[in-house]
């Protein structure tokens, strides 16, 4: 982003790109719980500039995230069951089922996720234990060789540019995620990349994972231009 603010608290029209998605979870009935997994040291300025100053209540946990995107989930998944969040008797389990409790793994810099969006997905996880948001592509798709020659063209009706949030069985999610991290060294090795929960679940377990359509307006905030769109879709 070059800037010397984390992306998900640079200011879109007065608030912090983060307020916009914890608004949204926040105003969804279908959510309880919210977890906030952030970088090391922004504990107290998360709680005090943007959970404490919005009021918002559903924030149940603030944690520390890790060096990679997957050992922040871990984190977050491990405090959660610590504070007993993924209990399935719990009397605020997120299913008809009172067995399940489901979990939405969300970009904190991804600030147009909609209650729509959040019920769809939700609804996914539920019929089929796993699900990600996201948008069939635009453009033709090419995949290179190692040299950056074109090497295949796969059929864009096909292919899909995932977002999140990415929703789950908490057991499940949590179960993947704890035979990732027993298998780490065995996937680095690899050269296996871990780019997404829907990856770990993949892998993990052999479970497949349903896309979900969400919007093209669900974008993440990545580079300066993306804050410019951003704007542009707050304008309309």
């Amino acid at each position: 982003m070059n800037s010397k603010v984390a992306k998900q608290y640079i200011e879109l029209n007065g608030k912090p790109v983060l307020w916009y998605a914890l608004d949204a979870f926040s105003k969804s009935e279908l959510v309880t719980d919210i977890v906030l997994v952030v970088g090391a040291g922004e504990e107290e300025y998360v709680k005090k500039e943007i959970v404490e100053k919005y009021s918002f209540s559903k924030v149940a946990l603030i944690c520390q995230g890790g060096a990679e995107r997957y050992l922040s989930v871990w984190n977050g998944l491990r405090e959660m069951r610590a504070a007993g969040l993924l209990e399935g008797d719990r009397d605020k389990a997120t299913s008809a089922d009172p067995s399940k409790v489901y979990i939405a793994i969300h970009d904190g810099a991804r600030p147009f996720i909609t209650g729509q969006i959040i019920e769809d997905t939700l609804k996914s996880a539920k019929e089929f234990g796993a699900c990600v948001a996201g948008m069939p592509v635009k453009d033709t798709i090419k995949i290179a060789d190692e040299e950056g020659f074109a090497q295949t063209t796969p059929k864009r009706d096909l292919v899909w540019a995932v977002q999140t949030p990415q929703v789950f069985d908490g057991q499940l999610i949590y179960s993947a995620y704890e035979k990732l991290l027993r298998n780490l060294e065995e996937l680095i090795a690899k050269g296996i990349a871990i780019t997404d929960d829907a990856m770990v679940v993949e892998h993990m377990t052999g479970e497949k994972v349903k896309l979900v359509k969400a919007s093209y307006e669900n974008i993440k905030i990545t580079t300066p231009e993306d804050l410019i769109l951003a704007q542009g879709i707050l304008d309309r």
